[in-house]
Formats: structure tokens, sequence, C-alpha cells
């Protein structure tokens, strides 16, 4: 947990900069610079090719790529790429089907490491990856959703949503619709709480209602984990 909390630490000085400095192209190099100098790529592929094979290795290799690759997009491009390469590259299953698990929320690692996930693995990945390459914490948040389509009953779900500012309406990234759509556009979506690191928001709420990392334990879980896989 030190390495988290280190890493929250830098990312709060960056956000103190930024509203002191409008120099948003510097200070996206840097902030990028300070998330990659706290990833541990190496340790990351050797645990992927170690517990999973050559496989997981290459799919670790190709983010890795995306990241470098990604660096000096805009934001947008920055949420197309992400989102694209863990639509196309990974397979959604079940918890059941990959853990043998009601419930499981998997590291980034776990999750290219098996090629396959549910929507908390989606989301979780791009949230990271997202973080890696600068883009604000404050922008980007885990939506825990009810989706339901045609007559059929709403069923749990998650998508990653970013807010250019925080009373914007945000856009949602999801890993059953392969674009990026407004909120406004996804009408099978129903939001019941949303949080990242910081902050954790009940319905449409648009202040903080308590520490994520207290009220959700499985959040907590992972978040320790991803520390020990290199994150």
């Amino acid at each position: 947990m030190i390495q988290i909390a280190r890493a929250l630490l830098m990312r709060w000085h960056l956000k103190r900069l930024r509203s002191l400095f409008h120099i948003s192209p510097l200070f996206a190099l840097i902030a990028f610079v300070v998330s990659l100098a706290a990833t541990d790529f190496d340790r990351m592929l050797s645990l992927a090719q170690q517990q999973y094979g050559a496989g997981a290795a290459q799919t670790v290799i190709a983010w890795r790529k995306l990241i470098d690759e990604s660096a000096s997009l805009s934001e947008s491009e920055k949420l197309n790429k992400v989102n694209a390469f863990f639509n196309r590259r990974i397979l959604y299953k079940t918890d059941w089907e990959v853990y043998n698990q009601e419930d499981y929320w998997a590291t980034p690692l776990e999750f290219m490491g098996h090629g396959a996930g549910d929507c908390e693995d989606f989301v979780i990945a791009k949230y990271m990856t997202l973080l890696i390459l600068a883009v604000p914490n404050e922008r980007l948040r885990l939506i825990y959703v009810r989706y339901k389509t045609g007559n059929t009953a709403p069923i749990a779900h998650m998508v990653l949503g970013y807010y250019a500012q925080p009373n914007d309406e945000p856009l949602i990234l999801d890993s059953l619709v392969s674009s990026i759509r407004p909120a406004s556009m996804r009408t099978d979506l129903s939001p019941v709480y949303s949080f990242n690191d910081t902050g954790l928001w009940v319905g449409g709420a648009t202040t903080s209602s308590a520490d994520p990392t207290t009220r959700l334990s499985r959040w907590r879980d992972v978040l320790d984990r991803m520390h020990k896989d290199g994150l």
C-alpha cells in the first residue's frame, strides 16, 4: 500500500501544479513521466511470462507499446486507443468461467494474463492505463450501472466514465460497445454509483460521499494486488 500512497501523493502534487500553471502540454509530459516511473513494466512482463505464458507476455508487450505510442496524443485520442485495445484484444468471459468465483475483480496483469474477463476487469484495466497516460484521476470514474435492453430484466454492469469537467456529461467506455458515446446516448444504462481512487459518488451526486477504499472492499483488495503486480 506504500507504493499506492506515494502514487496518490504524486498525483496530488501534480494537481496543485496544474492549478498554478496553465501549461497543459508541459504538465501532461511531466505527469506521464511520473506515472510511467511508478509502473514496474519489467516486473509485470516477468510475472506474465512466469504465471501465464508467452501469449500473456506478448499482450503485456503490446500494452507497453500502446502506452509509449499514446503518450503524446490528446486525451480524446488516448480514450479511443485504450478502449479499442482492450475491447479488441481481450475476450469477455464471466468470473465463473475465468476464476470459478461469482464476483472477482482482476488486476490488469491478471486480466491480460488470462486474456479474458468481465466488465469490472475491462474497466479497471482501462482506468489504470489512462492514469499511466496522465489522464487526470478526477476526470475518470468507474461507474456501476444497471444495464437493460429490450424486455429483459436489468443486470449489474460496470463502465468507465470520462468527465472533461466535473459536472459535464461523461463519455462512456464500455466492454459491450465498441464506440465511446456520451451518457445521454446510453439510455440502456442507469447509474447506481461511481468511484475512483479518491472518491465515491452515489447516483447523480456531484460531490463525493465517502472514501472508496473504506466502503468498497473489492476495490481496496484489487488496489493492493495491483501494487504487488508492479502498478
